[in-house]
């Protein structure tokens, strides 16, 4: 017999898979020697009565030969020599689409205009330390994109046609912990994320692919609706069949040279607000109902959303155990960002909390067309510069001083490495945001009761949680209206969020790619 159950076990008689069998055999009232076989094939945590427990979904087989595990290992044979895909950004959607085109027998040749990972890490230490901004190497621009520094977070609502799972099976094969095939909320972590990132690179190379880093795409030559060649900031020219447009939801640059290309753009709502941070074990003790976490919970998070004045307020990419970043890609900027590391043992838990803006909120840029959005996003990040202090030192204000337009006479310890500034945040953000968060942040302290309190931290501004602009492009083909050998690929693009959905899009994109370049 073969079945599929559903055990709720408590945090440490899940954490114990040695006594799986034995509550296997409770729940189908079977002997132990009957079980030949099980896996666990989903985990979450209940956490809804003040009794938190854990839901393990597991296959089962009873009195039948346990079957052979089913190995997932993907083919890269060497393609030096095959027909080019020209892939622009080395985030998730990039090199996702650079391993399916190997699959596929075609040579990727992917432009990166950051640096690789180990180089890259020096200028992120300058940015948190010395508050120097290197425009093409950052948390958002590099190896791996903007994932690789802040997080790896692998949670997806993405109802793509490609498979979820088989991008969780790729990051395994390339490092990533098993746990991720199994957990509700998978989650690599940002010390292990670079090292995977890495692996995936070499597997590229070794397959006769490559890599170009400081490497960034200033122009493209088009003629008879296709491009023809491009041009990078080192001066060359290279000619294209079929060119993959992944470059990630900060590569203003990129939006402003399609437009005055005259290639067709499209506004797009998107999100922005503050990062908020509590210390993690009240947020511990607000979810799990305890004065002390259990050693076998891991940190608590949250998922808050609320309807204010017809627009969504709602926590995005919430961080338990983690830090606050900054993610400023210009000299001039704030932007905040967070991250957690794979044990999540920071003491403190930060989130997004955002605000929907409409095309309509940006009237005032009006002259800029399509791009009105990302100059109005653009200018909420110099704002948030001028009200800070120096460098990147962050606006800040205590949590419930914002609600109640108080500016706050002292800031607690924060996990934002470059420091903060008491700043009325309440008076300079724009109304559409800045009254809608206070009304937000009221609702949710009801519904996370201890959640409003000046122990508390907001700080200015989370401005990226996606692209305020959409590159429009075929519903089945999948390259640009205009341009037929252009593909816009990712978050970039308007048709992703996150790692997960990025790299489905980048496998998407790849195959129609290389339809093109078979016709």
């Amino acid at each position: 017999m073969q079945k599929n159950i559903q055990l709720t076990l408590t945090p440490k008689q899940a954490a114990q898979e040695t006594e799986y069998k034995k509550h296997i055999a409770e729940n189908l009232k079977v002997k132990v020697e009957r079980i030949t076989y099980f896996k666990i094939i989903k985990k979450s945590i209940d956490a809804r009565s003040h009794h938190v427990k854990m839901v393990v979904e597991l296959f089962v087989v009873i009195d039948e030969t346990a079957p052979k595990p089913e190995e997932f290992n993907p083919r890269y044979e060497n393609v030096e020599h095959k027909a080019e895909i020209v892939i622009i950004g080395s985030g998730p959607a990039g090199l996702f689409a650079g391993l399916k085109a190997i699959e596929l027998g075609y040579k990727p040749i992917i432009l990166e205009r950051g640096k690789e990972i180990q180089e890259r890490r020096k200028d992120i230490a300058l940015l948190s330390r010395e508050h120097i901004v290197n425009p093409d190497s950052n948390y958002c621009f590099g190896e791996g994109g903007a994932g690789t520094f802040s997080d790896g977070k692998l949670y997806t609502r993405s109802k793509k046609r490609g498979s979820v799972k088989r991008i969780l099976e790729l990051l395994k094969y390339h490092g990533a912990d098993e746990n991720i095939l199994v957990e509700a909320h998978p989650h690599i972590g940002t010390n292990k994320l670079p090292g995977i990132i890495k692996n995936i690179r070499q597997t590229i190379l070794d397959a006769g692919g490559e890599i170009h880093f400081d490497t960034k795409l200033t122009d493209l030559i088009i003629k008879d609706d296709k491009v023809q060649s491009l041009i990078t900031n080192k001066g060359d020219k290279i000619d294209v069949r079929a060119i993959i447009l992944a470059t990630g939801h900060s590569a203003r640059d990129i939006y402003y040279l399609l437009d005055k290309k005259g290639i067709e753009l499209e506004e797009k709502s998107f999100a922005m607000g503050v990062r908020v941070e509590h210390p993690q074990d009240l947020i511990d003790s607000i979810q799990y109902h305890c004065d002390i976490r259990s050693e076998y919970l891991p940190a608590a998070s949250y998922s808050l959303v609320n309807q204010i004045n017809g627009r969504g307020v709602y926590s995005f990419c919430m961080c338990p155990g983690g830090f606050i970043v900054p993610s400023a890609t210009e000299p001039g900027q704030i932007v905040v960002n967070g991250m957690s590391p794979s044990s999540r043992n920071s003491k403190f838990a930060n989130s997004g909390m955002v605000v929907e803006i409409r095309p309509e909120d940006a009237i005032e840029y009006k002259q800029y067309g399509k791009l009105a959005l990302l100059k109005y996003q653009e200018n909420l990040e110099k704002m948030a510069f001028l009200n800070g202090g120096t460098g990147q030192t962050a606006p800040a204000q205590r949590l419930h001083d914002f609600v109640n337009n108080r500016l706050s006479a002292s800031l607690p310890e924060t996990s934002y490495h470059p420091g903060i500034a008491s700043s009325p945040l309440h008076f300079w953000l724009p109304e559409q945001i800045g009254s809608r968060l206070q009304q937000g942040f009221k609702q949710f302290g009801k519904k996370m009761y201890g959640y409003l309190t000046n122990e508390a931290v907001v700080l200015g501004v989370e401005s990226r949680t996606s692209s305020p602009v959409r590159i429009p492009r075929d519903k089945e083909k999948l390259h640009h209206p205009q341009i037929t050998n252009l593909f816009p690929c990712g978050e970039g693009a308007g048709f992703a969020g996150g790692i997960v959905s990025s790299a489905v899009d980048g496998e998407l994109c790849a195959e129609q790619a290389s339809f093109l370049i078979k016709k």
